[in-house]
């Protein structure tokens, strides 16, 4: 066995150890561990600011792109709001031990549905070191150990922060190795993290589709997928069109980097001419490239002309995909055809049709007259999130404390025999 490989096999082994312990412990202590955490977070700004500094300057090299150079950058208020999250999580109700149902059979026997710890979780992720701490907080509120394998482009980052969060932790208290973090970079981690079955219970992958696909292929464990964030909006005929385009401009410009970001808006032909003469044109002021159909450069020329790979690209930048549509019913096809099923939204005055998309668009999550900017755990009152699964089973959506536990059966009895 190559020495990599037996190294993360170690970790898995603490892992499981960590877990046994983990289970077993009050909210109150969970939570007071947690709130140490936040304290070391904040007291250990300058170490992670200053490895920070280096990953953004590798980036920087690299020649990455504004928006993902973006994804990496912390400064002091984004570590503030890393240590709030973690305040949030702490104050937030916590699920383990939440009694499901309560039976009794008819001969005597009593059954109980009862939440408990997943147990241990793997989480691959790429570039944002937030991620670092919101997968580790999450996963020990809810009593899960917890492995964590962050981007090369963020390793010095999340360095920093997981070393944090562990001096937190151990002054409050915390079992050793309930967060531990794969401090190389090589892709062989990935390979055996994936196939450690025998220690994870789970594995969560948050990043681009090769890595997605990477894992799945690999996993010999359940895996909790965070696929493309395709997001669409669609403008119906009857929408207002002042909302629209407030609506259009935030979930694609707000931040452009993250997976609830708009990639493609569809237009009702009767308003299109009107929508794209304010609204596109706006967008392209700020600088947002668009790529349309036909009908959208009959309107706007300046556009580029989309392919059928801009309809189901995640662009992660200022980059927008836009096509006129004759009605509803074409734009839901158009979505349920390319999406992501992650968060699709339209805008409209008509309850009818907003009714329709809200029932008939087969995604995570689904709005009306808001900006998709909102499709958060945070905006959803969950505090930070573990990501947002495009999966069905067992979780959908953002993923936050409950999404993080299973149940078990405990039967009560008093001598009865079958």
């Amino acid at each position: 066995m190559d020495d990599l490989k037996s190294q993360i096999l170690t970790m898995g082994q603490q892992a499981r150890q960590a877990a046994l312990t983990l289970g077993n412990l009050s909210t109150d202590q969970k939570n007071a561990i947690l709130l140490a955490m936040a304290d070391a977070l904040v007291a250990a700004e300058a170490t992670i600011l200053e490895a920070n500094a280096k990953d953004i300057a590798a980036a920087k090299a690299k020649g990455l792109t504004q928006a993902m150079t973006d994804r990496l950058r912390l400064d002091c208020p984004r570590i503030t709001a890393i240590a709030d999250g973690i305040r949030q999580v702490a104050a937030l109700e916590d699920p383990v031990g939440e009694i499901l149902s309560e039976t009794t059979r008819p001969n005597g026997m009593r059954i109980i549905k009862q939440r408990v710890p997943i147990g241990t979780i793997g989480i691959i992720y790429e570039s944002r070191p937030n991620v670092t701490s919101d997968a580790a907080v999450l996963c020990f509120k809810s009593g899960n150990a917890t492995i964590l394998r962050g981007g090369k482009e963020a390793i010095h980052s999340n360095s920093a922060i997981a070393d944090a969060l562990d001096a937190g932790g151990r002054s409050a208290g915390m079992p050793d190795h309930a967060i531990q973090l794969i401090r190389v970079t090589e892709r062989a981690t990935v390979e055996h993290l994936a196939q450690m079955d025998q220690y994870l219970d789970l594995i969560i992958p948050r990043g681009g589709k090769g890595l997605i696909e990477t894992v799945v292929s690999l996993a010999r464990m359940p895996v909790i997928k965070h696929y493309d964030g395709i997001c669409h909006v669609y403008v119906d005929a009857e929408a207002d069109l002042n909302m629209a385009k407030d609506i259009v401009i935030n979930s694609k410009t707000n931040k452009p980097s993250v997976c609830n970001a708009l990639e493609t808006v569809l237009i009702h032909e009767s308003v299109a001419q009107a929508f794209l003469k304010d609204a596109g044109q706006a967008l392209l002021d700020m600088g947002v490239s668009l790529r349309g159909d036909n009908a959208t450069q009959a309107i706007l020329p300046n556009t580029e002309a989309a392919t059928e790979e801009d309809w189901v690209t995640e662009y992660l930048d200022l980059i927008l995909a836009v096509k006129v549509v004759p009605d509803l019913d074409a734009a839901m096809n158009h979505i349920n055809t390319h999406s992501s099923r992650h968060t699709d939204c339209i805008v409209t005055k008509n309850d009818a049709s907003a009714k329709r998309f809200l029932n008939e668009i087969d995604s995570a999550a689904v709005f009306w007259n808001l900006s998709t900017r909102f499709s958060d755990g945070e905006e959803f009152g969950f505090g930070a999130e573990i990501g947002i699964s495009t999966d069905k089973l067992h979780a959908r959506g953002p993923m936050a404390l409950p999404e993080l536990t299973s149940y078990k059966y405990k039967l009560y009895g008093d001598g009865q025999i079958k």
